[in-house]
This record gives C-alpha cells, structure tokens and sequence, in this order.
C-alpha cells in the first residue's frame, strides 16, 4: 500500500476538499485525485463520494480511516526508531559489574535525558567488534590488543579506561591484614580465576601479566558464578583473585572478604570505547566526550601495562 496515496487520503479527510488537501500537501489537486484514485483501485472500494457541494466519505472509507491514520503513526514510529538522536544509544558493557557498566551509569546520572540500551553480548573483543562494525550496537568497551592499522576501516577507538586490580582475599588468608600488596608478593600465592576462556584480551592480559611477575594463575575449575567463587575465597587460607578496582561485587559480612590494592607497581588493565566512525549519534559524542573527561592515567613510572596496552 502506497502511504503517500494514505497520507493524501487522510489530508483530504481533514481538510474537506481536495484542493484545501492539495495545498497542505504542496502538490496539485489533480496529483491528490491521482492518488485517491490509485488507492482506491488498490483496496478496491470507493472512498470518497463526490457532489457539487464537495466530497464525503463513503461508508468504506469511515471504516478505512482509523486503519489509515495508525499507518501513518505506525511510519512515524519506525522512523523515529532509527533516526540518529531519536532512538536509545545502545552500548555494549560485557559485564554489568566491571568499570564499563559504571562509567556507563555515570553517564546516565550527568545526561539523563539520553536514552541508553545497555547489553551484554558476553563476545570478546573480536566478535564485540564485528558487531559494531554490523551496526548492532553503537559501542562496546575492550581492551584492543591489535594495532589501529590492523582495525577495520571504519573502526575507531581511543583508551578511556585505565583499571587498577585490587587482590579478593578471606580473613584468613596471610595477605588479608595487608594494606597493599606488591605484584612480587603476589609470585607466592595462588591466583584463582576459574573459566577464563583461552585466546580473549583478557586471557591475553593475564597470561602477560603473569609472565612479567612469576604469577601463579589458576584457571582450573567448573565454573558456578561470582557469588560461589566469593564464598570459596572467604573460606579458604589460600585462595585469592584478582578484580577491577571498580568492579561490583557483593557478599554477606559474614564473608570478612578484603579488597587490598595491587601497587609499586601497579598492573593497568587497558579498556577502550569502540564504535564506527561513521556513527552519526549525537549521544555516542557526548558518551565520549565525557569518558574523555573522566579518565585520569596514572604516571608511567607507577604503572605496568601489557605490550599492547
């Protein structure tokens, strides 16, 4: 069905007459006829009936003119979805616990009049990567072990995320007292971060990471959620992990679990926003600008980062 014929149709209901219909269009009253015409052949009812006095609607077309507006409030909707600034900015966080999901709340809370569609594609940077090339979603954060030239061609990204690591420890553990710990101290303990899935950035990272301080990190073991692997570590005299310093976990007090910052030096996981350059949403500009804002790196000489970071 031609919805310029159902929107002249609808003008012509309006206004009455076709040439008052003819006018609001900016088209001819001939045109308007045309089309009238047309779409009547094409529903193959009379709509309109014509007297000296003017044109009324038939009986089909009262029936027909509830269905011909909702078409047009329909087209406006599906415009309106797509339309860059009309429809919510959707993002991909990975994690709704790690410092992506924050900083994206953050944001919320300073422009909170812009619509956000925040998911989790659980896909490493590769696959989060295609999907924003696909215009699946308008930007995801990952660290980016590649090179810019190595990116697809309309691929952009920029480091707005430098994490620090805090070691997760029970009160028993001979680390639990400490008020910071060393990446050398850390060389003689047990780092367990079951079902970490080989060839990720964040596998990478670690396996760098671990090269760099004699690190021992322990993949072994099913995987049964956060909130097990927090009640095996409060348990435990040996077990720690290693977290973002901002990300979201919580546990019984009962639990007595420590967060100790990891310093002198202190390993960066390097996280970047990624989106396509050609992206022309003005909120994913405001979401950089104010990620470009927030970000605060550490000085060099207090830091360890991966190669690629």
């Amino acid at each position: 069905m031609n919805l310029d014929a159902v929107r002249t149709f609808v003008a012509a209901v309006d206004a009455g007459q076709f040439q008052d219909a003819a006018a609001t269009l900016s088209i001819t009253q001939q045109a308007v006829s045309k089309r009238i015409a047309a779409l009547e052949n094409d529903l193959g009812v009379r709509l309109f009936t014509r007297t000296a006095r003017g044109t009324h609607l038939t009986v089909d077309g009262q029936t027909f003119l509830p269905h011909a507006r909702e078409l047009l409030r329909a087209e406006a909707r599906a415009d309106a979805s797509v339309r860059p600034g009309r429809r919510a900015l959707r993002v991909d966080v990975h994690s709704r616990r790690t410092a992506p999901a924050v900083l994206l709340q953050d944001f919320h809370r300073a422009h909170p009049r812009i619509e956000l569609d925040v998911v989790t594609l659980d896909a490493d940077v590769h696959a989060a990567m295609a999907a924003v090339e696909a215009g699946t979603v308008d930007a995801t954060f990952h660290a980016v072990t590649v090179a810019a030239r190595h990116l697809p061609t309309a691929i952009r990204t920029n480091r707005v995320i430098d994490e620090h690591h805090d070691l997760l420890v029970g009160p028993r553990h001979p680390l639990a007292n400490a008020r910071t710990v060393t990446p050398a101290q850390l060389a003689e303990h047990r780092i367990w971060m079951p079902g970490m899935a080989p060839g990720t950035e964040w596998a990478d990272y670690y396996d760098e990471l671990a090269a760099a301080f004699g690190l021992t990190i322990d993949l072994v073991g099913p995987v049964f959620g956060n909130e097990a692997l927090l009640a095996e570590i409060a348990d435990s005299a040996q077990l720690a992990t290693l977290a973002g310093v901002r990300t979201r976990y919580l546990w019984p007090d009962s639990y007595d679990l420590r967060r100790i910052p990891v310093r002198d030096p202190a390993p960066i996981y390097p996280m970047s926003l990624i989106w396509r350059d050609d992206n022309s949403h003005p909120a994913l500009r405001a979401l950089r600008e104010h990620l470009d804002s927030r970000r605060v790196p550490a000085p060099d000489a207090e830091v360890w980062l991966p190669p690629w970071g």
